[in-house]
């Protein structure tokens, strides 16, 4: 599914982040933290440049991302994620 989606939207298209950010969630819930990583900011990293960094799906990808470290306990990486991705969510609202 994600090669199809880089295949008919190019690899910066924000469909693809999503795809991808799901897939990270995969390797997070099988303990490959590293692989899960990578992929979250990938993801991050295209919807920040393709929906701007204010975005609702940042937000979403940006909190996927601190519940990654704060799963392995590492508050102090998950803390500032989880703040912006709240900052993000209530200026949405």
């Amino acid at each position: 599914m994600l090669a199809t989606r880089e295949k008919a939207f190019g690899p910066n298209h924000p469909d693809v982040a999503i795809r991808l950010d799901n897939l990270a969630e995969i390797y997070g819930m099988r303990g490959d933290y590293t692989k899960a990583e990578s992929l979250h900011k990938r993801a991050l990293a295209i919807a920040e440049r393709a929906l701007g960094p204010e975005h609702p799906d940042v937000a979403m990808i940006l909190n996927n991302l601190a519940a990654l470290y704060q799963n392995q306990s590492d508050h102090a990486r998950a803390e500032p994620l989880h703040k912006r991705a709240l900052a993000i969510t209530c200026r949405c609202r």
